[in-house]
């Protein structure tokens, strides 16, 4: 789980820009440990942010005291295998994954509201000039003749737009912030600003490196061993712009 800050531009050694959007996480937490023994399945219930005490609830309350971890603001339940189980408390980092992977990210997308047919499913629209008055931008026929007399199901019409689950797939993690717990990854992310995100390892496309730190990085920021500059992922060493040297692309 992850909190959406915001988009910002950055350049590789060549002078290319990628536009990357910064996810932050906020003290995410392993809250509940479901087993097969007891849930029937294995998965981990993860928690982010920080909660005011006031505004929870008794019984939520309970149920973070028993993990001995703050109120978290957002609750998400991740399905992992038997040895990818993790004790309460464990801290999610942003070592958890790796420069140069690939994500699924997952949110709620911005709500649009009621929005016609050319902005809710690109359609063309109608004609500018040569006959046509005040059907610039209808939909046109939705319908057929006397058979089947009716409209089918699942027509696009106008109606609200947004607000709803979407996932971006392939998302290369460009660079990772240890100290502050940020990723930057390459693109876009469903959601405003301050919303909180699912971030996961592609289920389609390749990652780099192979495996991912599994099950996560147990080192915390005071340990020696614990990095603390920004890790970058790898670059390409084909110059796209046909230069000599990094330097020239400037």
């Amino acid at each position: 789980m992850a909190m959406k800050v915001g988009m910002l531009p950055i350049w590789d050694k060549w002078g290319e820009r990628h536009a990357v959007t910064v996810l932050q996480l906020d003290e995410c937490e392993v809250v509940q440990v479901k087993r097969e023994e007891t849930d029937g399945y294995t998965a981990l219930q993860l928690g982010v942010g920080e909660a005011k005490s006031k505004r929870v609830k008794i019984s939520a309350m309970g149920h973070y005291k028993r993990a001995n971890v703050k109120p978290k603001r957002k609750l998400a339940e991740f399905r992992v295998t038997p040895d990818s189980l993790l004790p309460e408390g464990t801290r999610i980092r942003a070592l958890h994954f790796l420069p140069g992977q690939f994500v699924d990210v997952c949110g709620i997308s911005k709500g649009k509201g009621f929005q016609g047919v050319m902005k809710r499913w690109n359609f063309g629209g109608g004609r500018a000039t040569h006959g046509n008055s005040l059907a610039h931008r209808i939909p046109g026929s939705t319908g057929c003749r006397q058979d089947p007399g009716r409209v089918f199901k699942n027509k696009k019409m106008p109606g609200r737009m947004g607000g709803e689950r979407t996932t971006m797939q392939n998302l290369r993690v460009m660079k990772i912030d240890p100290l502050r717990d940020l990723l930057f990854v390459k693109g876009t992310v469903p959601g405003n600003n301050g919303t909180f995100v699912r971030v996961v390892d592609a289920v389609k496309g390749p990652f780099y490196p192979s495996p991912p730190p599994f099950p996560t990085y147990q080192l915390s920021p005071d340990d020696d061993g614990y990095p603390k500059e920004p890790l970058v992922a790898p670059e390409s060493e084909a110059d796209k712009w046909k230069l000599k040297e990094p330097e020239d692309a400037i």
